[in-house]
């Protein structure tokens, strides 16, 4: 095997499968790249057996063959020569010679027959988007993904089909976050939870196009195809929350407010809050609204804040107590200008939605008070 290829696509494509390297394995060859070569284009698989990226590009090839190479050593490698035309090749010791300018560098190899072949997907439902849609609805969910490894099904995000509608969800036991969206192609209504770390890597290779995205579905696997990359990986099993039941329909008290507004003031206030010696789930942040007027409070030992907003209300006075974290990530995922924030009592969910549009809603619980 010899190829000759420039440092900026031989980098890209090992930053779009480093991701599916096994990072804790008794067995060598998941920690590294398969590499394989196709008349004029290579292939790079990584597989940790839950998790499978492959990417094509082209290159020059001046002799065929496959070989696997420790992911690790061959990107670090990469990435500190120069920008500029890389030669690779397996030498007669059946070690891979990285050449570039007045570097050569030689890693040992394994045996591109023992690399475990990536899953082969019957796929069942499929649904194409745009890769800038798919992109926009993951960055707005994933946040509320649980990292608690006790509750697996809230590890991942829920892809959701019903009447031609898209909805992904996510949600940790403390918030939820739903993103909508009418598909344009007629297709059947299926559902499956894919992994949050899963997710986090289609993310970083979707491009903000109108190139469109392949999601295809069999029973316990899903298949991501685009552009010259694809991405398998298992669907989680147990039974996802039932959102649309704990989602309230109706509120006690809304404000509408300038979404940048309510940001800035809930980061003001987060520097006393998440200062604390405590936990901050000790000292939530106060929220207390009035008729025209909202007030966002915190008191811990290192001091006090106050933030005041008159803005416009609707019903009733309120005062209930928020993880400021947890206001912020859904804030910093709303583009819109005007949010409504809708509340129950003090002890029931809060929600944020756009003004103008329906296809978002987050969901978070509040915190009760301590008595003062």
């Amino acid at each position: 095997m010899k190829i000759i290829c420039y440092k900026d696509k031989i980098l890209k494509a090992i930053n779009s499968v480093v991701k599916g390297v096994a990072s804790k394995t008794t067995m060598p060859i998941l920690e590294g790249i398969l590499i394989q070569t196709n008349e004029n284009e290579i292939k790079l698989t990584t597989y940790d057996l839950e998790l499978g990226i492959e990417y094509i590009m082209e290159c020059e090839i001046k002799e065929q063959g496959s070989t696997v190479v420790n992911a690790i050593m061959f990107s670090e490698i990469i990435r500190k020569l120069p920008d500029t035309e890389i030669s690779i090749k397996i030498n007669e010791k059946n070690l891979l010679e990285i050449e570039c300018e007045g570097s050569l560098y030689k890693l040992a190899t394994m045996n591109p027959e023992e690399f475990p072949e990536l899953p082969k997907i019957e796929v069942e439902n499929s649904i194409e988007l745009d890769q800038s849609i798919l992109k926009n609805m993951i960055r707005k969910t994933i946040f509320a993904v649980s990292s608690e490894e006790n509750r697996p099904i809230f590890t991942g995000c829920l892809f959701e089909i019903q009447n031609n509608k898209l909805n992904i969800v996510a949600v940790d036991g403390f918030r939820l976050a739903l993103r909508s969206i009418f598909l344009n192609k007629q297709t059947n209504d299926f559902s499956a939870v894919i992994p949050g770390k899963t997710l986090n890597e289609v993310n970083k290779i979707l491009s903000d196009s109108f190139e469109l995205v392949k999601i295809g579905v069999s029973k316990n696997q899903a298949l991501f195809e685009m552009d010259n990359c694809k991405i398998v990986t298992r669907i989680l099993d147990g039974e996802f929350l039932n959102y649309k039941n704990v989602i309230p329909e109706n509120w006690e008290t809304r404000v509408r407010v300038n979404k940048n507004n309510l940001q800035n003031c809930f980061e003001r206030i987060s520097l006393i809050s998440s200062s604390s010696i405590e936990k901050e789930k000790k000292y939530p942040v106060k929220v207390t609204v009035d008729i025209g007027k909202v007030t966002i409070s915190c008191t811990n030992q290192t001091g006090e804040a106050k933030e005041e907003m008159f803005i416009s209300t609707e019903g009733k006075g309120l005062e209930a107590g928020f993880n400021p974290k947890y206001f912020l990530d859904s804030l910093k995922s709303i583009d819109d200008e005007e949010v409504f924030v809708e509340f129950g009592t003090n002890i029931s969910p809060c929600l944020i939605k756009s003004v103008e549009n329906k296809d978002y809603v987050y969901m978070i619980l509040p915190i009760r008070l301590k008595e003062e």
